[in-house]
């Protein structure tokens, strides 16, 4: 029998946490056209996109 979905939930949260973390140093130094590549992940990586590509300033 797998985890609880609780469990589960955490482990994502937990990911997205980290990945999110390292697509934010990459946008510290990404060209223009990097900046849409990396906000293009961060939209297929949780619902919450539209506000942290705002905070980022990844598109204007």
């Amino acid at each position: 029998m797998p985890g609880s979905e609780r469990r589960r939930e955490l482990r994502r949260r937990r990911h997205r946490k980290k990945k999110i973390g390292q697509l934010k140093v990459k946008a510290g130094k990404a060209s223009a056209s990097e900046k849409s590549v990396i906000a293009d992940k961060i939209r297929q990586l949780t619902p919450g996109a539209v506000q942290i590509i705002a905070t980022l300033e990844l598109e204007k």
